[in-house]
């Protein structure tokens, strides 16, 4: 979860919170360690220098470098400030271009950290930033300088002693590089969390001119067609950039932007607003106003956006599954990936949200499709292995284990399970289906890959059974859930024992992937047990659910045993599967009767302990 935006620098916050390597950064700095103070002084005296001598010599950038180094613990003074300035506006000095960024990001160090500087020296910044844009971004420009460019001034629109008139020049100047100029972030999206942070610090400025403008910037970019791409760790900027914006608003109680955003971007959205990013908005806008429950501000004001908000997102999610006509699990197409990813990192992130049919949907899809795509990862595996092609990189499903979406499963799968107790039968019948469906898949797709993979790719094997033994925890989640719903005397007695039955099914072809002793596990096992071994059609369903003698002595999947022998004993997911009838069975023996034990269990009892 995201943490208290307590920090100086938004962009940074905005990255920590979304994912994205803090290595990632706009300027182009040649090391990662702070520099020490004698190098600091010496920077300084560098650039003194240079101006004094009207010469900005090739070691002059490397002392703007050494000063960016301590960023986090620089402080730069008036007459710091002062000396930049006279540098970045000095008609005797050549630049080159890579010094603009470097000099911006300096200034915005000095606006974000400054008590109360000169006003005199405020508007000679405005003043010379304005020369600056006009004179030199059209010629030297780059993804950098624009992103500087767009922090800088965000920055002294935000900054409380900044005169009003000049936040008015900063906030027109910014809104005509983010109309003008944003093709510069596709070239570098690298740089998109200080375009991000600077838009934040527009939209928080005192003065209220511009504000839509702004906030029609923000949703649009994503939708054309040479803007940044849309991605999940750039909604979660959005996400934590209107939660940050919102925040503010409400602490320093200022309805009126907060009943803008709610008609503008949630009720009433432009068409070329783009979903992923109003989806984010307004989970941002949620997470804001939970937070600030016990504020000060009026709460018809803050209801009003909590409800604007729920409605916006069920909306997308509405949309999203009378497009895949119900819980998808096999769809390729890529927006719909997205906004799965989103709704469920949205949900995840914005605490409590009214339960209903199409999120609690939208989030089965997301985990079987999104989060553990195990199914998708198999076939994938399967054409690679017998194509010689390069579908599949072995650091693809490994950035997968590192993504911000499989990091939050736990929550998101704890989200999900406090939907299930909500939302209507029908909907839990749905997603139980598609639950017990997806451990037969995931059951019978490792089996495969793990006879493929081991001895020949036992990494791939073991990042694959990382993201298994994730989706085993869920599975072990959701069944508790389902377990203290279904088996109480609200149910007939046929409906318990068919639920038993299917959970003891599924739990066998996940046995595989447990790692450790679970007691949400065990609890449920002997929960279901008891409905089972009391009724021997029950018990007979289990049994006869078991792999027959044949179907464990050899493999059915001819395209394998084309290219190998098949060696039932070496077979680890099955074992697995089999070992956990073999301890179950004996809670029931007494209601097997004697055709199907001879039948089903004799041949299975006598082949296992050979395999020990």
């Amino acid at each position: 979860m995201a943490r208290q935006a307590n920090s100086i620098f938004l962009e940074e916050w905005l990255r920590n919170n979304s994912g994205v390597s803090a290595n990632i950064t706009s300027r182009q700095s040649s090391a990662s360690s702070s520099s020490s103070a004698r190098a600091i002084i010496q920077a300084w005296t560098d650039l003194r220098d240079s101006l004094q001598n009207h010469r900005f010599q090739p070691h002059h950038l490397p002392s703007l470098k050494v000063l960016l180094n301590s960023q986090t613990s620089l402080h730069v003074a008036d007459p710091q400030a002062k000396l930049l300035l006279s540098i970045i506006s000095s008609r005797n000095l050549d630049l080159p271009s890579e010094s603009y960024p470097l000099l911006l990001r300096l200034l915005y160090i000095w606006v974000r950290k400054s008590f109360k500087p000169s006003p005199a020296l405020i508007d000679l910044a405005v003043e010379v930033l304005t020369n600056v844009f006009d004179a030199e971004f059209s010629v030297k420009k780059s993804p950098f300088f624009y992103a500087e460019g767009l922090l800088l001034l965000g920055a002294f629109s935000f900054a409380p002693y900044v005169p009003e008139k000049s936040k008015m020049a900063c906030l027109q100047l910014l809104c005509g590089l983010l109309e003008g100029e944003y093709r510069l972030v596709s070239s570098f999206e690298g740089i998109l969390p200080d375009m991000l942070a600077g838009i934040g610090y527009a939209l928080s400025s005192t003065v209220d001119v511009h504000f839509v403008r702004i906030l029609n910037s923000l949703f649009e970019i994503w939708g054309k067609e040479d803007g940044p791409h849309a991605t999940v760790c750039y909604g979660l900027m959005i996400l934590h950039l209107i939660e940050w914006v919102i925040s503010g608003f409400i602490k320093s109680n200022y309805t009126q932007k907060i009943e803008v955003i709610s008609q503008e971007i949630l009720e009433k959205p432009k068409e070329n607003y783009v979903p992923f990013a109003l989806l984010m908005g307004a989970a941002g806008a949620l997470r804001a106003s939970a937070k600030s429950a016990t504020s000060g501000m009026g709460q018809g004001i803050l209801s009003r956006l909590r409800i604007s908000a729920e409605n916006l997102i069920e909306s997308v999610a509405q949309d999203l599954i009378s497009k895949a006509g119900g819980v998808s699990t096999s769809d390729d197409n890529i927006a719909s990936s997205l906004l799965l990813q989103c709704i469920s990192l949205a949900l995840a992130r914005s605490g409590s949200l009214s339960s209903n049919r199409p999120l609690f949907l939208c989030l089965a899809s997301a985990l079987l499709k999104e989060i553990f795509p195990l199914q998708n990862l198999y076939m994938r595996v399967h054409k690679y292995l017998h194509s010689n092609s390069s579908e599949l990189k072995r650091n693809e499903v490994r950035e997968h284990l590192d993504s911000v979406l499989f990091k939050e499963a736990g929550v998101i799968a704890g989200v999900f399970c406090n939907q299930y107790a909500l939302v209507d039968e029908e909907s839990k019948c749905i997603v139980e289906d598609v639950i017990w469906d997806y451990c037969q898949d995931i059951y019978l797709g490792h089996r495969r890959v793990a006879l493929l993979l081991r001895g020949r790719d036992d990494e791939l094997l073991g990042v694959l059974e990382k993201i298994a033994e994730s989706a085993f925890l869920m599975v072990v989640l959701f069944t508790l859930s389902v377990t203290k719903h279904r088996l109480n005397s609200k149910f007939p007695h046929e409906t318990q024992i068919e639920t038993s039955v299917r959970i003891l099914v599924s739990f066998s072809c996940v046995e595989y992937f447990r790692r450790m002793r679970l007691s949400e596990y065990m609890d449920t096992i002997r929960g279901v047990v008891v409905s089972v071994q009391e009724n021997e059609s029950a018990c007979v369903s289990f049994v006869e659910s078991m792999p027959s003698y044949a179907d464990l002595t050899n493999w059915q999947d001819f395209s394998v045993l084309q290219k190998m022998e098949y060696i039932w004993y070496k077979d680890e997911v099955q074992t697995a599967r089999i070992l956990f009838y073999l301890r179950v069975i004996p809670t029931c023996i007494e209601r097997v009767t004697a055709p199907i034990f001879r039948r089903v269990l004799a041949p299975t009892m006598f082949l296992y302990p050979l395999a020990d």
